[in-house]
């Protein structure tokens, strides 16, 4: 199937103000630039773990996030459109992307073991919030069925439901210093079919993977980012950008440049050293993203 469409990227030329003489070309104008649109910067719920769903809608709003990726989990307030409706009407922030329940500590939300079942929620969902995107992982290799029907189960929901379902890249899991390839078709998905990918940096640092080329060889089908650090470390570490080793902002600056229209969400660990740390880190990863994004465009 096709890509959702995108806006026209095509720049239109000037009327001009004299008709076109006979037998001679029409004098015309320099095609005038499309203003470049900044991609939003919004938080993933999971930066302000062990916090709840208000307490990330709360620090969107204060410290000037664009809007929330809620992280469907057993959190009942994380699946209720209205809770959350209420919560992006009170602190003016929207929700703009849905993180689907495929985290292995999501296997029983939503009360359903058919992985399907979870995403067709989420897309109901993310629908009543009018959030354009949903992210969500590739199987795990024991999910042999649904792993089967991965790809063509996607495909046809992007195109029946009218939504945009993000397949992100994950990474090998480890242990005794062999690597395990956890995930089915792969753990990489930027050689399989999908028209929407996710792009998460501790991930690709955690993966040993080249997230600039990863970038590249996307192209339009990079439609959101997850916004993190990462060492290269066995864990994944989801450090504030520019604490790692990964290319944060050469990322982000290519990013805006190619006229990337989704979202880059701000997912880093603030779990250690309380309130202040937390918002000090936060605070560090949206001026980080915004300070990269605008590179772009010289700002």
């Amino acid at each position: 199937m096709s890509a959702k469409p995108r806006a026209d990227r095509a720049q239109a030329k000037e009327p001009t103000s004299e008709p076109e003489a006979s037998g001679s070309e029409a004098p015309r104008t320099s095609p005038q630039p499309r203003p470049r649109v900044t991609p939003r910067v919004t938080l993933s719920t999971s930066s302000v773990y062990p916090l709840g769903v208000a307490a990330a809608f709360e620090a969107a709003a204060r410290l000037g996030y664009d809007g929330v990726e809620v992280i469907v989990l057993s959190d009942p307030i994380t699946q209720d459109a209205t809770v959350l409706r209420r919560l992006a009407d009170r602190h003016g922030v929207p929700v703009t992307s849905i993180h689907a329940p495929t985290l292995l500590v999501a296997q029983r939300v939503y009360g359903a073991t058919d992985p399907w079942v979870k995403i067709d929620r989420s897309i109901d969902l993310a629908h009543e919030l009018q959030a354009p995107t949903i992210v969500l992982h590739p199987p795990f290799r024991w999910q042999r069925e649904y792993a089967a029907g991965f790809i063509d189960g996607v495909a046809m929901r992007e195109h029946e439901r009218d939504v945009v379902l993000a397949v992100e890249n994950m990474f090998p899991w480890r242990a005794r210093q062999r690597h395990i390839q956890a995930y089915r078709p792969a753990y990489d998905p930027v050689p399989q079919p999908y028209d929407h990918v996710t792009l998460d940096l501790s991930h690709a640092a955690t993966a040993g993977s080249d997230v600039l080329d990863m970038q590249a060889a996307l192209g339009p089908r990079l439609a959101h980012v997850h916004l993190a650090d990462g060492s290269g470390s066995m864990k994944d570490e989801h450090l504030v950008p520019g604490r790692g080793n990964q290319p944060c902002g050469e990322f982000l600056t290519r990013l805006a440049a190619s006229g990337f229209s989704g979202d880059v969400a701000v997912e880093v660990n603030t779990r250690r050293g309380g309130g202040r740390t937390r918002e000090a880190d936060l605070t560090q990863s949206l001026a980080f993203a915004r300070q990269y994004l605008a590179a772009a465009a010289g700002e």
